[in-house]
Order: C-alpha cells, then structure tokens, then sequence
C-alpha cells in the first residue's frame, strides 16, 4: 500500500508558476513509476507528466516547455513545478503511483494503483 499526499496548490495570475509536491509513505518509493494528472471540470482525468525511478521522463503536449517533473527518491517526494500557466491549466492535479509499468510512463489513469486526494490549481486570466 502506498499513500499519496499532495499540496502546493492555488490561485495565480495567467503566466505565473507554482510548484506541487507528492509526499509518498508506505511500500518502497523506488519500485514506482510516479505521474501528475489533472482533471478539470466536466472533463476526464488526463496525463500530465511522469517520472519511473530512474529512466525518461513522459510529459503531455500540453506540459512540454512548460512543466518540469522530478522526483527524490530519497525523501520519497515528486514535484511538478509549473510555469507559464495559462487558464487552461486550471484542474484538480493528482499524484499517482504505477508499481508494474516500469520503465513505460503510462499515460492512462487505469494503469495507476495509488492516487493522492488531488490539489486545486486554478489560473485566473
């Protein structure tokens, strides 16, 4: 069992950044792919971008040039830092944990077994 926490959400101006954090506890952190999807309103869950332990990073269309995923194995943390957001990008992010994909990014949310409670990003025009 792994948990997910999430926080580093808010509210920011078109064009401003934030940066998200994903704490993990539980089962070995390094055995997991570890992916930020976001949902807006209305709309299904969609990849944003992942990171497997060690290996190539997997970002959206949307997300490239824009958002940077890492992750500290050590602290058992993944980060998502934004910038350049635009409104579009207003959702509920959630982290989510991928233990049987490795070394694949999966970008279907099925294919993750561990999800966060999710934080709100909202970017106002």
């Amino acid at each position: 069992q792994v948990q997910l926490v999430e926080s580093g959400g808010g509210s920011v101006q078109d064009g401003g950044s934030l940066r998200l954090s994903c704490a993990a506890s539980g089962r070995t952190f390094n055995d997991y792919t570890m992916s930020w999807f976001r949902q807006a309103p209305g709309k299904e869950r969609e990849f944003v971008a992942g990171s497997p332990w060690t290996g190539t990073v997997r970002y959206a269309d949307s997300a490239k040039g824009r958002f940077t995923i890492s992750r500290d194995n050590a602290k058992a943390m993944v980060y998502l830092q934004m910038t350049s957001l635009k409104p579009e990008d207003t959702a509920v992010y959630f982290c989510a944990a991928d233990r049987t994909s490795f070394p694949l990014v999966r970008q279907t949310p099925s294919s993750y077994d561990y999800w966060g409670q999710g934080t709100q990003v909202t970017v106002s025009s």
